[in-house]
């Protein structure tokens, strides 16, 4: 009897972690929404028609930083710690890869803004953060982000922070294109 109670508490906690780790996501991204933490910066943007009409600039600080995941072995920088910038200008800052192994690599990069309500104001018009990037064994690319500031952006905020995190994510693609071409 006390068997089939434990097994069953078991079986329960179980299918409970597993919903716990499921909703984890969809939970975490309702919390950003909801806090303005994290700066989660979705596609590309653009000003809205309301942001273009603001005539008013105002000089602020973009800083730029560049992570890799402990697994990625490759180098990734910008060639610019940082940029002043005017409000509702186009800038561009440039960003090196390097993949210092001897075999082909995907990598993907994850972005952030912060803080965290700063990040629907940072409209990203080209960025290789929306694209997997696969490198041969020692090759170096660079490529480019371009972006503006809305004018809208409130005035407490002095600066914004523009994070990358650099993945690995070369067993993933290898998994996803085996299933594809079964």
């Amino acid at each position: 009897m006390e068997t089939k109670s434990t097994l069953r508490n078991l079986i329960g906690i179980v299918v409970g972690m597993f919903a716990f780790g499921w909703l984890l996501v969809p939970m975490y991204d309702v919390f950003c929404e909801i806090t303005g933490l994290n700066g989660k910066v979705t596609g590309p943007s653009f000003l809205s028609e309301e942001s273009k009409a603001i005539t008013e600039q105002r000089e602020l600080l973009v800083q730029f930083m560049t992570h890799n995941n402990e697994s990625m072995p490759w180098f990734f920088d910008s060639e610019k710690s940082q940029m002043r910038v005017l409000t509702g200008n186009q800038y561009e800052a440039t960003f090196v890869f390097h993949n210092t192994t001897s075999k082909e690599m995907v990598g993907q990069v994850i972005p952030s803004v912060s803080p965290g309500r700063g990040a629907e104001y940072f409209h990203k018009t080209e960025c290789f953060c929306f694209e997997q990037q696969v490198l041969a064994a020692g090759e170096r690319i660079e490529l480019p982000v371009r972006f503006v500031i809305d004018p809208a952006l409130p005035k407490e905020i002095g600066s914004l922070s523009l994070g990358y995190t650099l993945f690995d994510i070369t067993e993933r693609v290898k998994a996803e294109n085996k299933l594809a071409n079964l």
